[in-house]
């Protein structure tokens, strides 16, 4: 491997510069696509450029990985087309290579294509010596080691095995002896090692820790190229993405962006705005059109009694106030007609929590509600201390495997200590959102499990519907036959319409969109109870202005 550029090369870059073709870039031209009779994208076009860095956001669905494998060449479009860096990588969740492969393995694979640059312009730069006509050859093979980072390789490749926190992995391990985690992280490691001029990733933050995180967030910041990524993690949109494009079949197409996930919530904030302000405004010119339709022929004759000297007179003028009035209702009738037909919708309303059932002894309460003394569950947790107050936050943080989940299943009553003791007061009730969502029975529609886990009374009181957390067409579907996203909608349902006055959310951001996940947030900065979150969320846990209680090996160290 090449240690040090060529000598001559960087005067030779310059020379050649103003010659040299721009980076390629990605575009999208009109492409639809849609699996069986359901569409997903529909005439679509996009462009990312060599600097740009696009995040991908929408509803869980919304053709967000369909997107990246089409931009990659992975699917092809019904209708459309797609132009794209010959050299284009896109991130696989797994490392597409055999279990008794070995890690050395992976890295030789992801090397191939740069090792290939490396023997190109070595032979350029030796044919370039015999005959000058070759000198086309040798510009092409160094420009394309130029964005190889060529000379940095072996470098670069102990920086990217160990920024993912894998350099504790001997290479000859076999993948198959690796953890899911560990193979989504070489998967990561074996694309930025091949440095494809184009990157294609999607949700690329799983399975890393914030280190590792901030080694990827840095990387990609200074990927001298095209980038393009799908994410749920909000703090990492925030700090990459140079633009977002919203997949939102709402709006039958989608829209850009410009910036990083807080500008995206500005934009959406002063988009509500105006969407409220053209409802509040169009419904008042509604009510101004009826009362005109209802009172213009009032308005104009006034019903005043005729003179005997008028008579004929009046006459020919009640002929022109007839036709006055049938002009004037008419007109007002028309345009009453035309805005209620073009109205906007009137916008959703903000999530919130229908309220704890008034008359509880317990929020009146300043004791704790939910005691814990020594409790244990054998290699999962030991919680020597912790109270839970009427009306306390705190967030519980923790790498994976901490006792985060355990936790919570042990305020909620559903897992009991072999030591030490849990006790809750008299009436205090508790739910708990779940990582993984399981209703008892798939085969039942949405709206069945709503009623029956609420009973009819408080499913009329507060309709599924009106949550706002399913639509219409899904309320009738069997709850097996729903998404994973769906599934922990109608959890959350559950809750929203009968709070708890402990509420556990065990990673309550995964699987909802970026724009429940915020929602849901700012409606639990006002939730009439105990909150008490798990989560490693970066964005949640910047913004969290409570009690944080952090684990690691199932004990409190902070």
């Amino acid at each position: 491997m090449l240690d040090a550029r060529p000598a001559g090369t960087e005067q030779f870059l310059h020379a050649k510069a103003a010659s040299m073709p721009q980076f390629s870039h990605i575009r999208v031209d009109r492409v639809s696509h849609s699996f069986g009779d359901r569409p997903v994208l529909s005439d679509l076009s996009l462009a990312v450029g060599t600097s740009e860095r696009l995040g991908l956001i929408g509803e869980n669905g919304a053709g967000k990985s369909t997107l990246l494998s089409i931009m990659a060449g992975v699917i092809e479009p019904l209708d459309g087309r797609v132009t794209r860096p010959d050299r284009t990588g896109i991130l696989w969740q797994e490392v597409r290579h055999s279990g008794d492969s070995t890690i050395e393995d992976v890295i030789d694979t992801a090397l191939a294509d740069v090792r290939a640059i490396e023997r190109e312009l070595a032979e350029a730069g030796e044919a370039i010596t015999g005959d000058p006509g070759t000198e086309e050859r040798y510009s092409q093979a160094l420009e394309q080691a130029e964005r190889a980072d060529l000379w940095r390789t072996d470098a670069r490749v102990a920086e990217t095995i160990a920024g993912l926190a894998l350099d504790h992995i001997p290479t000859s391990r076999r993948l198959d002896e690796l953890s899911g985690g560990q193979r989504s992280r070489f998967a990561l490691a074996a694309l930025l090692i091949e440095r494809p001029t184009a990157l294609l990733l999607d949700e690329p933050t799983n399975h890393l820790d914030d280190a590792s995180v901030d080694f990827l967030r840095g990387t990609l910041r200074a990927w001298n190229g095209p980038v393009a990524f799908a994410s749920h993690d909000r703090a990492f949109l925030d700090e990459v993405a140079t633009s977002l494009l919203d997949i939102d079949p709402a709006r039958a197409g989608v829209t850009r962006f410009g910036g990083g996930y807080s500008d995206y919530l500005l934009a959406k904030a002063a988009e509500r705005a105006r969407w409220e302000q053209q409802f509040a405004e169009e419904g008042s010119e509604l009510a101004r059109l009826e009362r005109a339709v209802a009172t213009t022929a009032r308005e104009i004759n006034h019903d005043r009694p005729i003179r005997d000297g008028n008579k004929m007179a009046f006459g020919m003028r009640g002929d022109r106030v007839e036709q006055q009035i049938s002009r004037r209702v008419q007109n007002a009738q028309a345009r009453l007609d035309f805005l209620e037909e073009t109205r906007v919708a009137e916008p959703a309303p903000a999530l919130t929590f229908a309220g704890i059932p008034k008359g509880s002894h317990v929020l009146d309460t300043e004791e704790p509600l939910i005691t814990v003394e020594g409790a244990v569950v054998p290699d999962r947790l030991t919680l020597d201390d912790f109270r839970v107050g009427p009306n306390e936050y705190t967030l519980i943080t923790g790498a994976n495997g901490s006792g985060k989940s355990t936790m919570l299943w042990m305020l909620a009553g559903r897992l009991g200590p072999q030591h030490g003791t849990v006790r809750r007061q008299r009436g205090v009730r508790t739910a708990l959102l779940e990582q993984d969502v399981r209703f008892a029975d798939p085969s039942l529609s949405a709206a069945r499990v709503y009623e029956g886990t609420l009973g009819e009374r408080r499913a009329e009181t507060v309709p599924l519907a009106t949550l706002g957390l399913l639509g219409a067409r899904d309320l009738d579907r069997p709850v097996g036959q729903l998404s994973i996203g769906q599934q922990r909608r109608l959890a959350l349902a559950l809750i929203i319409a009968k709070p708890p006055h402990v509420f556990l959310l065990d990673e309550p951001t995964n699987h909802l969109s970026l724009a429940l996940a915020t929602e849901l947030e700012e409606a639990l900065g006002g939730y009439p109870g105990a909150v008490i979150v798990a989560s490693h969320d970066r964005w949640l846990r910047r913004r969290w202005a409570s009690a944080v209680v952090a684990l690691e090996n199932g004990r409190v160290v902070a």
